[in-house]
């Protein structure tokens, strides 16, 4: 298991993945409301098959990583990432957007070179 971040570390080694303060508030605030310690506890990121496109984003809460993840730290929130997942998503920026037109988790992905309509799901 890998740990990163913001102060350094195995940072300049390794893929990066960069975290919002926007995102990271929101994600504690839920990790709070589901009554998980936020020091153990984190946000899992992660790509699975899906969509129109072939490849879509999950998000869910995890009580602690697993052996293999890699960790991220931004913002005093864990983002717990899979080594599959790692290679689609690797320089990625995970934001928050409040607005009209949308809400929720977006993740900002250099490694996307199409993405289908609604924007759902993605290529690499």
């Amino acid at each position: 298991m890998s740990t990163d971040s913001m102060d350094g570390g195995e940072a300049n080694t390794r893929p990066k993945i960069e975290v919002t303060e926007d995102a990271a508030e929101q994600a504690l605030s839920l990790l709070e409301g589901e009554d998980l310690d936020v020091t153990e506890a984190g946000l899992r990121l992660f790509v699975q098959q899906g969509g129109c496109a072939g490849l879509s984003y999950g998000m869910r809460f995890d009580d602690e990583p697993d052996e293999d993840d890699t960790i991220y730290e931004h913002h005093d929130l864990r983002v717990f990432v899979d080594p599959a997942s790692l290679k689609y998503i690797e320089g990625s920026v995970l934001d928050y957007e409040d607005g009209l037109q949308a809400e929720g988790f977006h993740v900002d992905n250099p490694n996307v070179v199409s993405e289908c309509g609604c924007g759902e799901s993605f290529r690499t």
